[in-house]
Order: C-alpha cells, then sequence, then structure tokens
C-alpha cells in the first residue's frame, strides 16, 4: 500500500513554495515553446497544437491562482489556511487534491470577492500601517493574496480535476463531417494532467456538437472513460460500441509528467542522478517527462445489428512489433523530455539506457528551445 505521508508533502516554507510556483511557470512557458517545435517538425499540426497549448495555459493559470492562495504560507499571518501539498515522488505535482479545493472556492469566490477591500483600499491600508505604525502589514497581505487568488478563480479559465469534451470541426472525410475531440483530466491516481485528442467520423443525420440527444452522452461517456489506467484500445473500443454512427479513427493521450526537480521531488531512476549530479543553478535543476500513446484506425468492417441491419466497427492497429514489446494498447507510444542545457550535458555524459530513445528537448541559457 503506498504510504501518503511519504510520497506527499506540504510546503510549509514562504520562499519554498514561491520556489516551486516559478519554476512550474517556467517550465510551462517552455512547454509551449516545445509545443511549437514539435509542430515545426510535422508530429503537432496547427489545431493540436493550439489545443496543446490552450491546455498548457490553462494550467499555468490555475497554478498561478494557487500560488496566491499559498504566497504568505510560512508567515503569521493571524489565521491558519495550509499550505500547499505536492506528490514528490510520482509526479512533482500538486496533489489532485488541491484542484478539487479550488474547484469547490470557485463556485463561492464571487461570494468572498463581495465582502472583502478593494486591492487598492488594501494597498492603501499597507502603506499607512507601515508609515504610520512602523509595521510589517502581514494581515493585510494575507488578505490582498486571498482577494487575487478568488480574481484569478473567478476569471476562469483554469484547468480542473474533469475538464469535459469539446469538439472541433475538421475537413470531411468521404462525404461525412469530421471532428476532433478532445477533453482533459487531472489523474487523480498519479497526480498527473493528461489530455486526449480522438479524431471521429460523424455518419449521423445532425452535426454531433448541435446534436441535443448524443452529445451531451458523448461527453459523458468520454469523461467517465478518461482514466490513466484504461488502455486507449479499451477506451476506443467501448466508444465504437457505444455510438454506432460515430467511428473514431485516432485517438491520442498526452501524460504531462512527471516533473523532477532536485530540489523537491524523490523520483527514483536515472534523472535523478543526473540532477543530483549536475548540481545546476536555481531555476535550472528540473526536467519535466511527458507521454504521448497513439491509436490508429487500421480498416473497417461490418458487423449485424439485429435482421436487418448492420454497423461498422473500427479494427485498430496494435502491436507494430508483432508481439516483441509488451500490449501497450496502442499503435505506438514515445517519451519525450524537456530539461536546461546544464542538466542535459550530465544527461549526455551519463547516456543512461532507460533514456536513450527519449526525445530531448534542451532549454538554452537564451531560453531557446532544440531538439536533440
Amino acid at each position: 500500500m503506498t504510504d501518503l505521508a511519504k510520497d506527499h508533502f506540504d510546503l510549509r516554507d514562504t520562499f519554498a513554495s514561491r520556489r516551486y510556483f516559478a519554476k512550474f511557470e517556467g517550465t510551462l512557458r517552455h512547454l509551449l515553446q516545445v509545443a511549437g517545435v514539435m509542430e515545426a517538425e510535422g508530429q503537432l499540426d496547427r489545431a493540436e497544437t493550439d489545443i496543446l497549448a490552450r491546455y498548457a495555459v490553462m494550467l499555468s493559470h490555475s497554478f498561478r491562482a494557487l500560488s496566491w492562495k499559498y504566497l504568505l504560507v510560512g508567515r503569521e499571518t493571524g489565521r491558519f489556511f495550509g499550505s500547499l501539498t505536492m506528490d514528490r515522488r510520482d509526479s512533482g505535482f500538486p496533489v489532485a487534491a488541491e484542484l478539487m479545493t479550488m474547484a469547490n472556492d470557485a463556485q463561492q469566490a464571487e461570494t468572498h470577492l463581495r465582502g472583502m477591500p478593494s486591492v487598492e483600499i488594501l494597498k492603501d491600508q499597507m502603506v499607512q500601517t507601515i508609515l504610520g505604525d512602523l509595521q510589517i502589514p502581514t494581515k493585510l497581505q494575507f488578505t490582498l493574496s486571498q482577494r487575487l487568488y478568488y480574481e484569478e478563480l473567478v476569471r476562469g479559465d483554469l484547468f480542473w480535476v474533469r475538464n469535459d469534451p469539446q469538439a472541433a470541426a475538421m475537413e470531411d472525410a468521404g462525404g461525412r463531417r469530421r471532428y476532433r475531440l478532445h477533453w482533459a483530466t487531472y489523474d487523480s491516481e498519479v497526480n498527473l494532467p493528461v489530455i486526449y485528442l480522438m479524431e471521429v467520423e460523424d455518419s449521423g443525420r445532425a452535426p454531433l456538437p448541435r446534436d441535443a440527444r448524443r452529445w451531451p452522452e458523448v461527453q459523458a461517456h468520454l469523461s467517465a472513460q478518461a482514466l490513466g489506467g484504461l488502455k486507449l484500445l479499451t477506451i476506443a473500443r467501448g466508444f465504437d460500441e457505444d455510438f454506432p454512427d460515430l467511428h473514431p479513427k485516432r485517438l491520442r493521450r498526452f501524460h504531462l509528467g512527471p516533473l523532477y526537480s532536485h530540489a523537491f521531488t524523490l523520483q527514483n531512476g536515472p534523472m535523478r542522478d543526473v540532477l543530483a549530479e549536475a548540481e545546476a543553478p536555481e531555476g535550472e535543476d528540473w526536467a519535466l517527462v511527458w507521454t504521448e500513446e497513439e491509436l490508429v484506425s487500421d480498416r473497417v468492417i461490418e458487423e449485424r445489428a439485429g435482421w436487418f441491419s448492420t454497423v461498422e466497427r473500427e479494427i485498430f492497429a496494435i502491436d507494430p512489433m508483432g508481439g516483441a514489446l509488451p500490449d501497450l494498447g496502442a499503435t505506438r507510444s514515445a517519451r519525450s523530455i524537456i530539461l536546461p542545457q546544464r542538466p542535459y550535458q550530465v544527461l549526455r555524459e551519463k547516456n543512461p539506457p532507460g533514456l536513450a530513445m527519449v526525445r530531448k528537448y534542451v532549454v538554452s541559457p537564451g531560453g531557446r528551445v532544440l531538439q536533440y
């Protein structure tokens, strides 16, 4: 059984908490650059890049909100409001419970804001406390940080534990409407964000996003199946069987993380040794790994449905190595890693076997991202 007391860690130090959020801010910014590099290389098209970038921006907004919430952690504020809990062994990300609590706070954010002084009033009171009372206005700082937290929640565009499916039209195929569906979750088992993209052909009468019967059912079905432990083949087959007039042609899943950091995480494996040996300065002691899985339809067959009708069934391309690899339930799977230049140099010197085939994206001191 997993010992959460060892795997989860509370960031109760003010400066450690701020460094942690600053690390995420920079990492997600570089992830956007990586998406651009992948598009330039033909690994993503423009629409896919925009979707992945949108979710990365939503993640950055969620972490920015949490950074306001815990801005004064470790300081005497006159009230207890907790500290951020992170998963330091499996993911390096905040635990899913943090996003669940934030979702509840968002429901009451406007009520809180109506009962709080404005930013301008709080800043004026802080100046009076400093100049008039010759004191550090810690309690006022805390109130201001909480107001900024609630303002961020009201602003919206945040990444939640469940981000419901959306549909974008693609070019029709063979006279059929074609859509790219995308949705995302924050996997509570491993505390990692997971993004799904599915291309489907629609042989129904009404366009899927405007179909009042099918579209809510599709959204509920995909959200319920968005579990990291399910193979893509299981998800695609279940969808294919439950919706006879929707035909999944391609399904992709992106696991963002884990994040390795010599200062914050305890993961095992070669990356931990690489970061320890690199002795990189603050802000460069990290590496973000992500995994892409892809399942594509190989052909279509017809099956009898009742006495007088047939339905199409997708046959998916599986096991391209002819049994030489474990059954992943996908056509292919690939891992990538983004890391600063100094850890990359150590990684290249050590060349651990487990990372030999991993695609590397390296952040130069000037902030440029290059692939190796």
